[in-house]
């Protein structure tokens, strides 16, 4: 299996400061939750304008982009924070990371397999009303 690693963020070429509005219709995230992110520890430190605005930057987005996996996945935000305060400790962290994040691994696929055991349910079920449909158009 190839894993491929998902390409940055779109963003207009050659921009690296956005505001959150921009940020959050790029994201699809409210500036409520980007302002939450940042208040819990879960978004790194973001730097403002001299008025105190929030300036986001390509490295933001593509941090964002990851918490969004994090998110699909199901994974606690609790577990991002921590994997979050991570990073900002450095590298000395590396096995510390890889762990939480093989840790959720596992528990992903555990899910994926209940939801394809799920899955298979459901196609039995639709194939038996379908064979009952067949029959009773026959009769």
């Amino acid at each position: 299996m190839t894993v491929t690693a998902t390409a940055p963020h779109p963003r207009p070429g050659g921009q690296d400061h956005y505001t959150i509005s921009e940020v959050a219709t790029w994201t699809g995230l409210t500036a409520y939750t980007l302002r939450w992110y940042e208040r819990i520890g879960l978004m790194p430190h973001v730097d403002r304008s001299h008025t105190g605005q929030r300036r986001y930057s390509n490295r933001d987005l593509d941090w964002l982009a990851f918490v969004g996996k994090l998110r699909l996945t199901g994974m606690p935000v609790a577990d991002m924070v921590r994997y979050a305060e991570l990073v900002r400790a450095g590298e000395h962290t590396f096995a510390e990371r890889q762990d939480l994040l093989k840790a959720h691994r596992d528990g992903v696929r555990q899910r994926i397999a209940e939801l394809q055991d799920t899955l298979a349910v459901l196609d039995f079920k639709i194939e038996i009303y379908a064979d009952a449909r067949r029959a009773s158009e026959r009769a």
